[in-house]
């Protein structure tokens, strides 16, 4: 009956350790969560379980990233990774990328103890040739912060520096907010936001 927090509180006023990891999945952010998101205007941001299931994201993520989809295959980061061809073209350096991503996926599985919630999604993944190969390197880091060059099919060439932050009171996830480099980063995905706008004031008249 205790809280996450609660039961950590006590192992370690016990035992002087915190208890082994219980994964809960997590479907949802809060609303005040995800107005945060909204808040980042040209700053790309979504916030991922522990199996990387993107959660919640916000207008520039849908337009400098792609759009997370509605089906919850579509949503799983490594699976778009890995499987589909247009995520995987906006990456300049593809390689490092999955490398990166896998070390950092196999980290947050272990810490979140979700080893057997992804037993199926590895099976998945592993159709894939580049999966199995890189994910048989067995290596661990983080998501930490960084910067990445993507090749956007509209917008051209965006330089993006990016943190990532847990989520206080949801030990299973995580949030990613990417920042542009320069100002003409910025218009860029300004631009995007509003042909997006357009686009959608075009669809709601028909």
């Amino acid at each position: 009956m205790l809280t996450t927090v609660e039961r950590e509180h006590l192992f370690l006023l016990a035992q002087n350790r915190p208890p082994e990891a219980r994964y809960t999945p997590v479907n949802a952010v809060s609303p005040r969560l995800q107005r945060l998101l909204d808040s980042f205007e040209v700053s790309p941001a979504f916030v991922k379980t522990a199996t990387w299931d993107v959660v919640a994201s916000n207008r520039a993520a849908e337009a400098v990233l792609g759009s997370s989809g509605d089906v919850p295959e579509e949503r799983n980061i490594l699976r778009r990774f890995f499987f589909d061809s247009a995520a995987r073209s906006r990456l300049l350096n593809w390689e490092h990328a999955a490398r990166f991503l896998l070390a950092a996926f196999r980290a947050d599985v272990t810490r979140a103890g979700a080893s057997s919630e992804v037993t199926e999604l590895i099976d998945d993944l592993s159709r894939s040739d580049d999966f199995r190969r890189i994910w048989n390197e067995n290596n661990v880091g983080a998501y930490g912060e960084g910067s990445k060059q993507m090749l956007h099919p509209v917008a051209g060439l965006i330089e993006l520096e990016y943190s990532s932050f847990s989520v206080d009171g949801e030990p299973g996830l995580s949030m990613v907010v990417f920042h542009p480099a320069t100002p003409a980063d910025s218009e860029r995905i300004r631009s995007l936001l509003e042909r997006a706008t357009v686009a959608e004031v075009q669809t709601s008249r028909l």
